[in-house]
């Protein structure tokens, strides 16, 4: 059988060999081509840059799905048998693997091509859904349809949900995994971390990134060019004490926040001294992730409206509408925050769509 791989170095084994390795071993399979998602197949490229094509050691050329086209060619598919799908995913809509594997999946069902998807545990738990939907007219790379930004499923899981639900008409077989558990976080799981992308070092900062990502749709730092990224957060007009002060009073639940400054080597505000804070969680199960995220958000726009600024696009392949429009799913919390509406008013809007996901999520849990 002749296939494709989409995957990148990241993916092992539980004994830390790669899956590329194991496919190039396989005496069953020919591994006739190899595609990689954003940061390229060896996961060394920073945020928003595109990926060239490339070749591999062993002489498999390596496709970018994250370049000049974001799906596979028909010329490359057809020389195919199927497509295997193996890669990570950290539990919140805006990772772009997700939507390169949806992709994939489209353009195979063009083709009459089988997709083979390797399942992984999601590493925030397989239980809890949390967040807004995405609006019709707001689905874009970082969420081609529509999901709450922390789904509570594996890959597996979400690729048979988005096919059947949006009649993409893949043909796709989940391998399922064995032993893994829905409640159980990544640190649960006694598996190693291998570093998905270049700001993705550990599963405390996958912990926290469904809420801080959305600081990437503000002039705010989040953390890049950090020994931790999301983790860290912050500006050079941001005074940490009154900040910390300020969340302190939001009594947010299982979080905790550490006055901090630092200085980014890229990205935002490179090379400038950043007042900022350390966000520490002190109870996952407690921890809500995406109100916390807006909680910073409407501090800082509150605190500081003079220097406070929504980020301009392009950003992800979109270059009209606003980036942190794009990664809530609407523009209908923008506003709010800029008149001031209370995180839990806030909240309370999308309770009704998400309970609504979750019966439909209930259809496609295979674990």
């Amino acid at each position: 059988m002749k296939i494709g791989l989409l995957s990148n170095f990241s993916c092992c084994d539980s004994a830390l060999n790669p899956t590329i390795s194991l496919f190039e071993k396989a005496q069953e399979t020919e591994l006739k081509a190899v595609f990689a998602p954003e940061h390229g197949f060896h996961t060394a490229l920073q945020d928003q840059v595109r990926v060239p094509d490339s070749q591999h050691h062993k002489h498999t050329r390596i496709h970018s799905l994250y370049g000049r086209h974001r799906q596979p060619a028909q010329k490359t598919l057809k020389t195919l048998d199927a497509v295997v799908v193996d890669l990570p995913d950290i539990g919140t809509r805006y990772y772009t693997f997700l939507w390169s594997a949806i992709l994939m999946a489209r353009a195979a069902a063009s083709m009459g091509k089988k997709v083979f998807v390797l399942d992984r545990p999601n590493p925030l738990n397989g239980l809890t859904v949390q967040g807004p939907l995405i609006d019709k007219g707001f689905e874009s790379f970082v969420g081609l349809y529509s999901l709450p930004i922390r789904h509570g499923m594996t890959i597996g899981e979400l690729c048979s949900m988005l096919n059947q639900e949006n009649d993409l008409g893949a043909d796709i077989k989940v391998i399922k995994m064995k032993g893994w558990k829905r409640n159980n976080f990544d640190v649960d799981n006694k598996l190693f971390w291998t570093m998905p992308s270049p700001n993705m070092p550990c599963f405390s900062t996958a912990a926290v990134y469904p809420g801080m990502c959305l600081l990437e749709g503000t002039n705010l730092s989040e953390g890049r060019g950090t020994t931790k990224p999301f983790e860290v957060f912050g500006a050079p007009y941001i005074k940490p004490y009154d900040l910390a002060q300020t969340l302190k009073e939001c009594r947010i639940p299982g979080v905790t926040f550490r006055p901090t400054y630092f200085m980014p080597t890229f990205h935002k505000y490179r090379g400038e001294l950043c007042g900022g804070l350390q966000i520490h969680y002190t109870n996952l199960h407690q921890f809500n992730p995406v109100t916390t995220g807006l909680h910073v958000i409407k501090a800082i726009h509150d605190l500081y409206p003079g220097d406070f600024q929504w980020r301009q696009p392009p950003y992800e392949f979109e270059k009209k509408k606003m980036p942190f429009d794009i990664l809530a799913g609407n523009s209908w919390i923008r506003k709010a925050i800029e008149k001031k509406r209370s995180v839990s008013a806030i909240q309370e809007k999308w309770r009704a769509e998400l309970n609504s996901f979750k019966k439909i999520r209930e259809q496609y849990l295979l674990y």
